[in-house]
């Protein structure tokens, strides 16, 4: 059980927040197999409160995606307040303000992980979100800026000072990226410092990785993000290796493709063919990993219709049927996850592994 204000969740898992991953379809994927909390993908404030209508789609939701958390970008109290007033029009169960986005492009106007490097101003943020929410609020950070300037556990007491209900905290600095080890003695630092919850994050890959956030830092829960890219299976198999300490074989092709399939006419629905055939590529490469279908990943890149991604799904199940292939489990091998171009960096590419 994990509690967040009066917000109490069955499991101790949550799917992150992902820029250009974290819409919809991705979630309900996740849900129907066993997430329970999740969060939208990323939202800015200022794109929010100008109107932005791709940023109001990624407010959209069903009733089967709940419980909800919605993530903003924000560096200033006023523009805090009108997003807040917006964001009330809807259900969500809880609000994260980002201190964590290590992106080039955010960090220039003070917002992400910038706010590190401003505990002060940070804890006046939340304090104004803490006001003028009725809804549980949280904060995202991370270990601090940079191997000289680590600050998590005096950013976490200033959080609960403000009022903040859960602290999710990625155990790298901001310039570290989403690379380099991950600093367990910083995460249980910070969980031995507050009271709130504290939800861990960073190498979340694998039932085994997972295990080793909860043991290493007695923290609350667990934020999977590129654990979960292409592969769902991640939120069963983890809970049952935390229960019984036993993993369940791997899904089949046949498994894989079937998910694959429901995932793509999902975006489909959702986006449209064109847009939602384009969207869907990138998921084609991560949920394939693992799988010797190279020519198949490729071509996936150059789909612009439904039939012809529905075809490839079907060549990678043929190809593999004398095969008794299953997928590997190889989280190891998921592509280092950087946000989408809108947010300052460079497009998903073929290239990914």
């Amino acid at each position: 059980m994990l509690s967040i204000g009066d917000l109490k969740v069955p499991s101790s898992l949550v799917l992150a927040p992902m820029a250009g991953i974290s819409d919809l379809p991705f979630r309900l994927i996740n849900r129907s197999f066993g997430c329970e909390l999740a969060f939208t993908e990323m939202i800015s404030a200022s794109s929010l409160t100008h109107g932005s209508k791709n940023t109001l789609k990624m407010l959209d939701a069903t009733s089967d995606d709940r419980p909800l958390g919605v993530q903003i970008l924000a560096a200033d109290t006023e523009r805090i307040k009108r997003a807040l007033d917006i964001l009330s029009e809807y259900a969500f169960d809880l609000i994260d303000l980002n201190a964590a986005c290590p992106v080039k492009k955010v960090v220039s106007r003070g917002e992400g992980a910038a706010l590190l490097r401003e505990p002060a101003k940070l804890q006046s943020l939340l304090g104004c979100m803490v006001k003028e929410s009725g809804i549980p609020v949280t904060l995202k950070i991370r270990s601090g800026w940079d191997e000289t300037q680590v600050n998590a556990t005096e950013i976490a007491l200033r959080a609960q000072d403000a009022g903040v209900n859960g602290l999710f905290i990625h155990g790298r600095t901001k310039m570290q990226g989403y690379g380099g080890e991950v600093d367990y003695h910083i995460l249980g630092g910070v969980k031995d410092s507050v009271a709130i919850p504290v939800i861990a994050g960073g190498n979340a890959l694998t039932p085994h990785f997972i295990e080793r956030l909860f043991q290493e830092t007695g923290c609350d829960g667990v934020a999977v993000a590129r654990g979960a890219l292409g592969n769902p299976w991640i939120f069963p198999k983890t809970m049952e290796y935390l229960e019984s300490r036993t993993v369940s074989s791997s899904p089949d092709v046949s498994d894989i493709t079937r998910i694959m399939k429901e995932h793509l006419a999902s975006n489909a629905a959702f986006y449209g063919e064109k847009t939602g055939v384009v969207h869907f590529r990138k998921f084609f490469t991560w949920y394939t990993r693992g799988i010797p279908v190279q020519g198949l990943k490729v071509s996936a890149f150059l789909a612009k219709t439904l039939y012809e991604m529905m075809r490839l799904i079907d060549e990678v199940q043929a190809s593999q049927a004398d095969k008794d292939c299953f997928l590997t489990g190889g989280n190891e091998l998921v592509p280092s996850y950087q946000p989408p171009e809108r947010f300052g960096c460079s497009p998903y590419s073929p290239g990914l592994p």
